[in-house]
């Protein structure tokens, strides 16, 4: 007779304190100094059988195993199954996903909640923690399904997917953990009253939970972008539902499964967190942002919807990260070839579909001062094309920095650039020597005449994808202003700078004080305006149009929950 299978032990809290309170603990310290940390190593070869994780191989393996079948989930309320993804590298990935009755699932969800609010900050913080340990052992195979949805390069979604979100998601549970215990769980109050007796109160404090929170993900970075909310809500008492983007379920429904097994592993409901699939079409997000039970929701994703959420979602608290215009005043540089290398690795990586992508380049009319002598505006735009043309100038190495075109709109936004302006750098097709269905293409660089009404029109909008505009100003306190003035009217996710005067850096820095956006000074080595590391950077500000929230900081974890009092007579 065959053995049994053996189950997994419980999970308890003394177990799951002795093997992640330390990481906690680190993180704290992380999130107070700001200085470079991480628990989730980035290096693809730090993962494998020696290591109790899955290496490269067993994680394609693991990634292969769930295509063309059904993802099951044993929540509570299915009334069908939904599908439909294809890869940006021209795959069919074949899986089907649970389709929830939201009339059995939310009131589900909102029966795990007592038990789950019970269970305190602490304990929570570290089942969080348990989590993001199961989801980094699978590192590799959560590469294969980002990269297979998104398009991201494998390097990239191995990274940018894995480690780097789930550092992000880590953050979140931090900063949640603070916040909570900033207020003692218990007091004893003594109000002295001269020759009587004293007052005398114990009073108890609870952070408790605004209700079920709503994460809907993105198409281009379904974990690093999905993971702050979902664990901010999730460490601070929220059941949370996980709405992904038709295109890219796959990632996030694995992250429900994992959480779904450590919850009941760890005494929990698994139903504190689910998964909202939707049919082709369906718009279920509209609908599920405006049930009652639903009191957080973060969105990643397009203005017209983050702006409809802030104005009808009005019985939950709205997190939202919308469209931005990114914009780089060059003024002068001592390192003028660090500066195109930086721009050019900028603009292309993964074919600039990151929201901290450079759009606007401002660039004085009459040139710059570098070290290798004065460039006119014609002169630098050469050079930065010619930058480019040299990063990307052989296939193997392009197809690895550019990924896949990860939707039609993407790439009609970039096959119309070229109507906007003047063709700086032109943009070509890129054959994948692995998927020949994959559409990947280099930047396209547009001149643009700062001075016309036309140019400004365009330059002020956001053009999502690998597209950038050269606008060309008079001077370098007009690139200042229009600087400002984008960032108010449009917002920003990321502002750059290159200049070698003080009073120029000056002048660019109280501009992003002033409308509250993220600035980054002469980034001339292997740092780039578009990336930003958990525990240190702030992603985006919540200060002007881009955001409304930072990921992450306190603002970003305080409003899920609020401190009840139960005050006792002594």
């Amino acid at each position: 007779m065959a053995a049994a299978p053996t189950q997994a032990p419980p999970l308890t809290p003394e177990g799951l304190a002795d093997k992640h309170r330390p990481t906690l603990q680190r993180a704290l310290e992380a999130i107070r100094t700001r200085e470079y940390w991480s628990p989730y190593p980035e290096h693809p070869k730090a993962y494998g059988e020696e290591h109790g994780t899955l290496g490269p191989a067993e994680g394609k393996a693991a990634f292969d195993a769930l295509l063309g079948r059904r993802f099951e989930l044993d929540q509570p309320g299915t009334d069908g199954w939904v599908g439909g993804e294809v890869s940006p590298y021209g795959v069919e990935l074949g899986v089907e996903y649970p389709h929830a009755d939201v009339e059995a699932l939310l009131p589900a969800m909102r029966a795990a909640l007592p038990a789950w609010r019970d269970a305190g900050p602490q304990v929570r913080a570290l089942v969080c923690l348990e989590i993001l340990a199961r989801i980094n052992a699978r590192t590799h195979e959560f590469a294969h399904a980002v990269m297979h949805t998104s398009g991201q390069a494998y390097l990239m979604a191995m990274q940018a997917g894995g480690p780097h979100a789930q550092d992000r998601g880590l953050e979140a549970v931090a900063y949640a953990f603070a916040e909570q215990t900033r207020t003692p769980a218990s007091a004893r109050w003594s109000k002295p009253q001269g020759k009587r007796d004293p007052l005398e109160l114990t009073k108890g404090f609870t952070p408790v939970p605004r209700g079920v929170s709503l994460m809907i993900g993105c198409n281009t970075f379904p974990t690093w972008n999905g993971y702050p909310g979902l664990f901010a809500s999730l460490a601070t008492g929220n059941p949370v539902l996980v709405k992904p983007h038709p295109r890219a379920v796959l990632p996030l429904a694995m992250t429900v499964r994992v959480a779904r097994e450590v919850l009941a592993e760890a005494g929990f409901d698994p139903n504190t967190v689910a998964l909202a699939a939707e049919r082709d079409g369906e718009g279920i997000a509209r609908e599920l942002a405006l049930r009652p039970e639903v009191r957080i929701i973060d969105y990643t994703g397009s203005t017209a919807f983050g702006d409809w959420l802030e104005a009808n979602a009005r019985q939950a608290q709205v997190f939202t990260e919308k469209a931005g215009v990114n914009t780089i005043v060059v003024d002068s540089t001592d390192d003028y070839r660090g500066m195109l290398g930086n721009l050019a690795f900028s603009l292309s990586l993964y074919s600039g579909q990151m929201c901290t992508t450079p759009q606007n380049l401002l660039i004085p009319r009459g040139g710059i001062d570098t070290d290798a002598g004065h460039k006119s505006y014609e002169e630098f735009t050469a050079d930065l094309a010619g930058a480019v043309d040299k990063l990307l100038g052989d296939d193997q190495r392009a197809v690895a920095l550019l990924g896949a075109i990860v939707n039609p709109g993407v790439r009609e936004r970039l096959e119309g650039a070229s109507e906007l302006g003047e063709t700086i750098l032109a943009s070509r097709a890129v054959e994948h020597p692995e998927f020949p269905g994959a559409t990947v293409r280099t930047p396209a660089i547009v001149g643009l005449d700062g001075a016309k009404p036309e140019s400004e029109e365009v330059c002020m909008s956001e053009c999502f994808g690998p597209v950038s505009f050269a606008v060309a100003v008079d001077s370098t306190d007009e690139a200042v202003e229009l600087l400002r003035r984008t960032v108010r009217e449009k917002g920003a996710m990321t502002v750059g700078a290159y200049t070698t005067s003080p009073e120029v850096e000056r002048l660019v820095e109280e501009a992003c004080l002033d409308e509250c956006a993220q600035l980054s000074l002469n980034l001339t080595g292997g740092v780039y305006v578009n990336q930003t590391a958990a525990f240190s950077d702030f992603h985006g500000s919540g200060g002007n149009p881009a955001a409304n929230a930072a990921l992450c900081d306190g603002a970003f974890v305080a409003s899920r929950f609020r401190v009840v009092e139960v005050r006792r007579q002594a």
